[in-house]
């Protein structure tokens, strides 16, 4: 093991421990002012790859508030084609990404709803989904697919509330069949 993995390793203990603290002060916040609990994290991403710190995150805040993760592909159609038109492409490419969430997700006992979003942009993906889809918490790596106005727009409509994660230096998970195993 490298510096580098220690190093990592080190990083995302402390992170998992911030997390924890983070979720029990807010838990102990809730039951004073009686608002009901989290149900729902959404986990956005838009491509081949998804941050392992957000889906750390994700599934560490879904673990300790007995919540569902609802990790959503942002799919990008062209304004040529209709909204509903197929994408194999990026089926093809973002499938593996919700198939390996789910795996993790099971291992650690988080139940998982996926969803995947369409729009003519990530962002727009992105607000047809919550106007959908009733989400109490948006987790969302500040590099996947969305530009930084994108996030600013996410903080100011979102109607949940949203945790912003800047990852680490080569933080992609990048899906593909041998590798999946390796990552986890």
């Amino acid at each position: 093991m490298t510096a580098w993995h220690v190093l990592a390793l080190g990083v995302g203990v402390v992170v998992g421990a911030l997390a924890t603290a983070f979720v029990a002060r807010r838990l102990a916040l809730v039951r004073r002012r009686g608002a009901g609990p989290v149900r729902r994290i959404l986990l956005p991403f838009a491509g081949t790859t998804i941050s392992r710190r957000a889906l750390d995150a994700a599934l560490r805040l879904a673990q300790a508030e007995h919540a569902t993760l609802m990790p959503a592909l942002l799919a990008t159609v062209p304004r040529s084609l209709p909204l509903d038109a197929p994408l194999p492409r990026q089926g093809a490419s973002g499938m593996p990404v919700l198939e390996v969430i789910e795996q993790v997700a099971a291992h650690q006992h988080v139940p998982v709803d996926a969803r995947v979003s369409r729009g003519r942009s990530p962002r727009h993906a992105l607000e047809l989904l919550l106007a959908q889809e009733p989400v109490d918490r948006v987790v969302v790596p500040a590099t996947d697919g969305l530009s930084a106005d994108d996030l600013v727009w996410l903080l100011q409509k979102a109607p949940a509330e949203v945790v912003i994660l800047r990852p680490a230096p080569h933080d992609g998970l990048k899906v593909s069949g041998e590798a999946v195993a390796g990552h986890f």
